[in-house]
């Protein structure tokens, strides 16, 4: 079989076919240029870390000849620029989350040539999921702001963390914020032991019935029951009452009363010891000297 040959001027045809190349590679780079994309890499990765509503937007990559500007909106609402042309990759919304926490939120991350025009065109952009502060932000760790151990009570008190949320000009704590929604959970042990019991209270107070002498330990954790996720904060760090077993009083006027009864019985046989001796010296001295 004879292999089909190339039509065409003769020595032409390889030439052309370069230069067909050529015109196509031209033309892609005019277009990539004319919309303001060359080099500039789409956002990925885009996450919500919050904890106590202080909330961030992240992503990733790390920028090389682009820049990032971060919208945020909530349903319904417009674009807002936050963190505009920045080179990192994150950006703090709290002050935009704050305003209502209950709303649902997204945000999205524009990139664009470092030193792009406002003629550059529209830029590259990446959505972020939606996020609802009120159901998704973590509840941060909680502290134990002071305790007391007295007799057969135990009386513990949980730091009522601020946020950011503001109410007429002040800012809420978290019980503000929540409010039955919130509760907390005491752990606590016998410092001789590793069984743990639990009492729960929708205040930041608890007044618990323990053994009297026993020295305690114990730790906390805020909890939000009614959340799908994200509905326990990590536990506090563990705090321990410290104190030296009393004796009870009964003992101590027991072992009052027995010091006292031997005292007694000392000084009594010690005054029969020296009547005794007196005696004993005066019948000699009264004793008449025999004369042979």
């Amino acid at each position: 079989m004879d292999m089909a040959t190339p039509t065409g001027p003769p020595g032409l045809w390889p030439d052309t076919a370069v230069a067909r190349t050529l015109l196509l590679g031209w033309v892609l780079v005019q277009v990539a240029g004319a919309s303001g994309t060359t080099g500039v890499v789409v956002a990925y990765n885009l996450t919500w870390k919050s904890i106590n509503f202080k909330t961030i937007l992240e992503w990733e990559p790390k920028p090389i000849n682009h820049v990032y500007t971060v919208q945020i909106s909530h349903r319904l609402g417009n674009w807002k620029n936050k963190c505009f042309s920045i080179t990192d990759t994150e950006c703090d919304v709290t002050d935009e989350i704050v305003k209502d926490v209950k709303q649902t939120y997204s945000a999205r991350v524009l990139s664009r040539l470092a030193n792009a025009t406002s003629s550059a065109g529209e830029p590259m952009y990446a959505n972020s999921r939606e996020f609802t502060p009120y159901l998704e932000t973590n509840l941060g760790q909680p502290i134990i702001k002071s305790f007391e151990h007295v007799g057969t009570k135990l009386n513990v008190t949980v730091q009522d963390a601020r946020t950011l949320v503001r109410m007429n000009g002040t800012f809420l704590s978290l019980q503000d914020v929540f409010g039955n929604d919130l509760s907390y959970t005491l752990y606590y042990w016998k410092a001789s032991s590793t069984g743990k019991k639990t009492a729960k209270s929708n205040t930041n107070e608890f007044l618990i019935d323990v053994d009297e002498g026993e020295n305690y330990c114990f730790n906390v954790q805020a909890v939000i029951p009614s959340r799908r996720a994200n509905q326990k904060s990590p536990e506090s760090p563990i705090e321990c009452t410290s104190h030296k077993k009393v004796i009870s009083r009964d003992l101590f006027f027991i072992i009052g009363a027995v010091v006292f009864v031997v005292i007694i019985i000392i000084l009594s046989v010690s005054l029969y010891v020296c009547r005794k001796r007196r005696a004993g010296r005066r019948g000699k001295e009264n004793t008449p000297l025999n004369i042979s």
